[in-house]
């Protein structure tokens, strides 16, 4: 009976994914175009300005976007896209859809013709695929293809891949997203990959120099912010030990709201689109530096930001604020060391502007040891158990490692209403 009963919910899963498949197809694609007017460039849907509010978003949930105030989402690849398409459509959400071609940091010979055919005869059978759908905004051509590389001709099989989705599909823009601002490398794009409707910039830090930059050299082409921020990891000061040294949670979010208020709004009508990285969490150097969320799903402050960002006001609840984080009475940038298998003490002062009950989690981890460039996967990092005994308070007390190496001790706070705050200190025993 039990088998029969799960079949059943099987089918009927089945069906239901199906039916919206078929739903969102019937409905045909969208046309989407960028028209240049008098005071600059606009992105038209269905021939309606539309304003992106967009966000990096491959496999979490486009409803809590949509909830949120976001209406666009871009992904990485066109794994699940199939899925990704129809829950964003049902949620009332695009999509800038990523085809993956492969970086040359990853083994890629772009010399080698037989290879480079294949990946484009890759590419054509996904355009085919999705073509059609009614969620699909843009094509993203690979992702940073400029990060480690040395073979321009990697811009060329760009290149034929947007030839070819200008004939397959005449409905939806390309683009090619550009790590940094390097007058160079966009030179290099605009002359080897000249067929794209528009250039993708991926900036952190740099994007308080984006404005002065493109005034700089001159460029007048449309554009989008594809990635922006966190301050990422290589341009934060490191310890002596070359931990880099992270933003607490309320220190990003005040860098969230003055880079799209100051930096991105400045671009004007040159600017087609933004998406925020990252809508969900991932371990990049540590399980908190780009997303915006928690590896448990809680909101941050600057899920919050981008909540006023895109709806003019703050959410009915916020989330806690963490005003500073202590280790031994020293802060994150004084290179602390800790004897091993010593007692230390840490505190947290956080507040929240709803008077919502605050609870606290600890946790250490071995500092990370990845040299993977341009966000490629890491491995997450299992605490370090029997360190700490007492885990829910804003002062703790803790056993430091016994062995020798770097470590980061981390803080999460929340409140009741599925927020958090978070701040970490990377230290070493010695």
């Amino acid at each position: 009976m039990i088998k029969s009963l799960m079949k059943k919910i099987a089918i009927l899963i089945i069906f239901y994914y199906l039916s919206l498949s078929l739903m969102a197809c019937s409905e045909g694609p969208i046309k989407v175009e960028i028209v240049k007017q008098d005071t600059g460039f606009k992105l038209l849907r269905d021939g309606k300005p539309y304003f992106i509010k967009g966000a990096g978003l491959e496999f979490g949930e486009p409803k809590s976007l949509s909830e949120h105030g976001g209406n666009s989402m871009r992904s990485w690849s066109t794994k699940n896209a199939q899925e990704m398409l129809d829950k964003a459509h049902k949620s009332g959400v695009t999509v800038s859809l990523g085809l993956q071609v492969k970086p040359e940091r990853w083994g890629f010979d772009y010399s080698d013709e037989a290879l480079v055919k294949k990946q484009f005869e890759f590419a054509k059978q996904e355009v085919l695929k999705y073509r059609e759908h009614p969620a699909v905004l843009t094509w993203i051509i690979g992702n940073e293809l400029n990060h480690s590389y040395t073979n321009p001709q990697v811009y060329d099989a760009v290149n034929d891949i947007s030839k070819m989705i200008h004939e397959l599909d005449p409905n939806h823009p390309t683009t090619t997203t550009i790590a940094g601002i390097r007058e160079e490398e966009i030179k290099l794009v605009n002359d080897r990959a000249a067929d794209l409707d528009f250039i993708s910039i991926q900036v952190y830090g740099l994007l308080d120099s984006l404005p002065a930059f493109l005034k700089k050299i001159n460029y007048q082409e449309p554009l989008m912010v594809t990635e922006w921020g966190a301050i990422g990891y290589w341009e934060m000061e490191s310890t002596s030990w070359g931990a880099p040294i992270e933003m607490t949670s309320t220190e990003k979010a005040n860098n969230y709201l003055k880079g799209f208020q100051q930096k991105l709004k400045s671009l004007g009508t040159q600017l087609i689109g933004n998406y925020v990285f990252l809508w969900g969490q991932k371990q990049e150097r540590t399980p908190t530096w780009f997303g915006l969320f928690t590896e448990s799903g809680e909101y941050t402050e600057a899920s919050d930001v981008m909540y006023f960002l895109w709806n003019d006001k703050w959410p009915d609840n916020r989330a806690p604020k963490l005003n500073s984080m202590l280790l031994d009475n020293k802060h994150s940038r004084d290179n602390i060391i800790l004897s091993p298998a010593q007692a230390y003490t840490a505190q947290v002062i956080s507040t929240d502007l709803d008077d919502d009950p605050l609870r606290y989690h600890w946790e250490i981890k071995v500092e990370s040891g990845s040299k993977n460039e341009g966000g490629d996967f890491e491995e997450n990092i299992e605490n370090l158990e029997g360190l700490i005994t007492e885990n829910n308070a804003s002062e703790l007390n803790f056993i430091a490692p016994s062995s020798e190496g770097a470590y980061r001790l981390f803080v999460y706070v929340y409140d009741d209403k599925e927020n958090a705050a978070h701040a970490n200190i990377p230290f070493y025993v010695k």
